[in-house]
C-alpha cells in the first residue's frame, strides 16, 4: 500500500477525461430482430402500473395461489416479491431462433426464483449467466437458481474483480461487511467460470458484455466510502472495477443498454458502449443507475443533462436509481421515461 503523497503530474495523467475520438476498430457487434428483457429482481412491485406498447407488467394474481386459510377459497394472490436487488432475462432474437441469459439473480437466495416461477418463465432457456459486478444483492440468488433448474447454471461471466471481500464504511457508523463470493465454492457447485476484464460476445456475437468500462466524465467518481481489503488492509475501492453492462444492437432502433448498479457512472457505461461498437445511436437504457442517497444526489444533475443530451427513446431506472433521481428524469425526459417494476417485461423490435 503506497504511503507517499502523489505526484501532482501523475495524478493528473491518470485523472478521467472525456474521450471526443471515434471507436478505433470497433467491435462487431451483430444486430438482432428483437429483445426482451423480462424483470425478475427489483426494488418495488407496483400491480396497477400502466402498459405501454412494448411494455407489459406483472399484475395481482400473477403465479398460482398460495394456501392463506383466512380466505373462503383457502388462497391468497400476492403477485411477485420485490428486494433491494436486480435480475433481468435477456433474450434476443435473430433469424427466427430465441437465446436467452440471466443478468445478475438479486439479493435473497429463492427471490428471483420465486419470481420466476410466477411469471411462468422457463429456466432451462438459460444459456448463461453474466454479473454485472460482485456485490451481493446482484449475487444472492444462486441458490434458488439452482434448485429451480435442477442443476448449477453454466457458464457464469464475470470480472475476476467480482471475488473480492469488500464493506462500506461511511463515517461515525459500524462497517457493514458485504457477503463475499466464494470461488470454489461456485466451481464446486459445476459452474464454470469466464473471469473477463474486456469486453466479450455471449449468444452468437450478439449480446456484448462491457468488461471494464472507461471513467471519462468529471462528476461520476465511484462509491463514497466503499472499501477492499488489499494484502490485509482495508483500502478505499471508490471505482468498483468489475462493474460492467450489456449491449445489444437491435436492428433499425440502436443500441439497448443494460446496467446492474452503474457503479461506472450511467454517462460513462453508454458513452463507453457507443465508443466500443462505433454506434451514434442509444435508443434505451435500462436498470440500476445509483443516484440515491446523499453521496450520489450530487451528481445527479449532471447525470441527468447528460441522459437528456443523449436522446435516447426508453429510459427505465430500476433498484439502486433513487426515486429523487427518477422524478428528475420523468420531468426532463418526458415520453421516453418509462417506470419500472418486477414483472415488467420490455420488447423492442425492428
Amino acid at each position: 500500500m503506497c504511503t507517499e503523497a502523489p505526484d501532482p503530474a501523475a495524478v493528473a495523467f491518470a485523472a478521467p477525461r472525456p474521450v471526443v475520438a471515434e471507436a478505433v476498430d470497433p467491435v462487431v457487434l451483430e444486430p438482432v430482430d428483437a429483445l426482451t428483457i423480462t424483470v425478475l429482481v427489483d426494488n418495488s412491485f407496483d400491480a396497477l402500473l400502466a402498459e405501454a406498447p412494448g411494455v407489459s407488467r406483472g399484475r395481482l394474481g400473477t403465479g398460482p395461489g398460495l394456501e392463506a386459510g383466512q380466505y373462503v377459497d383457502g388462497l391468497a394472490r400476492p403477485g411477485l416479491i420485490a428486494e433491494h436487488g436486480f435480475s433481468a432475462l435477456v433474450t434476443v432474437t435473430r433469424d427466427g431462433h430465441d437465446h436467452t441469459l440471466l443478468f445478475d439473480t438479486g439479493v435473497s437466495p429463492e427471490g428471483m426464483a420465486t419470481n420466476g416461477r410466477r411469471l411462468d418463465v422457463d429456466p432451462t432457456d438459460i444459456g448463461a449467466v453474466v454479473l454485472s459486478h460482485g456485490h451481493a444483492d446482484h449475487t444472492g440468488g444462486f441458490p434458488g437458481l439452482e434448485r429451480w433448474l435442477g442443476r448449477a447454471a453454466s457458464p457464469l461471466v464475470l470480472h475476476p474483480v467480482a471475488f473480492t471481500r469488500r464493506r462500506l464504511a461511511p463515517p461515525g457508523a459500524e462497517p457493514f461487511a458485504m457477503p463475499q463470493l466464494d470461488r470454489a465454492a461456485l466451481v464446486g457447485d459445476g459452474i464454470e467460470l469466464i473471469e473477463r476484464r474486456d469486453p466479450s460476445f455471449l449468444l452468437g456475437g450478439s449480446v456484448l458484455v462491457t468488461g471494464e468500462v472507461d471513467r471519462t466524465t468529471d462528476f461520476e467518481q465511484g462509491m463514497p466510502f466503499h472499501e477492499a481489503l488489499v494484502d490485509d488492509a482495508w483500502t478505499p475501492d471508490p471505482w468498483i472495477v468489475d462493474d460492467q453492462a450489456l449491449v445489444v444492437d437491435v436492428r433499425g432502433l440502436g443500441l439497448v443498454v443494460l446496467t446492474g448498479c452503474g457503479h461506472a457512472g450511467a454517462v460513462n457505461i453508454v458513452r463507453h458502449a457507443l465508443r466500443l461498437t462505433g454506434h451514434d445511436r442509444l435508443h434505451a437504457l435500462l436498470g440500476g443507475l445509483h443516484l440515491t442517497g446523499p453521496g450520489f444526489e450530487r451528481i445527479m444533475e449532471p447525470t441527468v443533462a447528460a441522459l437528456v443530451d443523449l436522446a435516447p427513446e426508453v429510459v427505465v431506472p430500476a433498484h439502486c436509481t433513487g426515486w429523487r433521481a427518477q422524478m428528475r428524469l420523468a420531468q426532463e425526459l418526458g415520453d421516453s421515461f418509462v417506470p419500472g417494476a418486477v414483472g415488467s417485461r420490455y420488447t423492442f423490435a425492428a
